[in-house]
């Protein structure tokens, strides 16, 4: 197979298995990607500007404000007011939000896990774990 071959089915799999993931997430299908990739910088940040969080999730600012409007309704987020500047308001994930993260990860773990168990011999289950650095270096080319 062609370095060209491998990288088609590479990011095949790849999606197909992010694809999987997904389905399992009930809590999860509520959520756009956009909306699921802001909720996860939130997790990993004490707290945000909305412009932080529209550049790192590659979306304008008024669209990330119309993400923000929808995700607090739903008591996923909170916003606190800078105690320097009063324009700024800073976002992070309320408590409720904390433990939706949680769970989502949660439930992947439980649906991979068992996926595996189902399906991969032993000698399968050893090659993925000798690929997984392999996997680590793409992820860390830049």
């Amino acid at each position: 197979m062609n370095t060209k071959e491998l990288s088609t089915s590479l990011r095949t799999v790849i999606s197909s298995l992010h694809k999987g993931l997904r389905k399992q997430l009930y809590s999860a299908n509520a959520y756009s990607m956009t909306e699921i990739d802001t909720i996860r910088h939130l997790y990993h940040s004490t707290s945000l500007l909305p412009s932080e969080l529209a550049a790192l999730t590659r979306i304008k600012t008024q669209s990330m404000s119309q993400i923000l409007n929808k995700i607090e309704k739903q008591g996923v987020i909170l916003r606190t007011p800078s105690e320097t500047d009063k324009r700024k308001v800073y976002i992070s994930l309320s408590p409720f939000g904390q433990e939706m993260v949680k769970k989502i990860k949660y439930d992947k773990d439980e649906w991979l896990q068992t996926a595996i168990e189902k399906t991969l011999t032993a000698e399968e289950k050893e090659l993925l774990e000798k690929a997984l650095p392999v996997l680590h270096k793409l992820i860390e080319n830049k």
